[in-house]
């Protein structure tokens, strides 16, 4: 499994954040380290996340319940 480049976020849940617009690929690393890969995302999606006030939240929200996860990393 490939990971993505991810850059760094403030939120007390997720730690880093990566996009792949080319496989519609979300790549999420928690404060716990666990890295999961969120499928099917449109870059709309992305962009929201990325500015959102409360990036946790809304992932939380808008993205966790809506798109298929496998994890990645450990």
């Amino acid at each position: 499994m490939i990971l993505l480049e991810r850059q760094p976020v403030k939120s007390r849940i997720l730690r880093s954040v990566g996009y792949d617009s080319s496989t519609k690929i979300l790549e999420i690393e928690f404060q716990t380290k666990l890295v999961y890969q969120y499928l099917g995302v449109p870059p709309k999606t992305f962009a929201d996340l990325m500015h959102s006030d409360e990036i946790g939240k809304y992932f939380s929200e808008k993205v966790r319940p809506k798109f298929q996860a496998k994890m990645v990393a450990a």
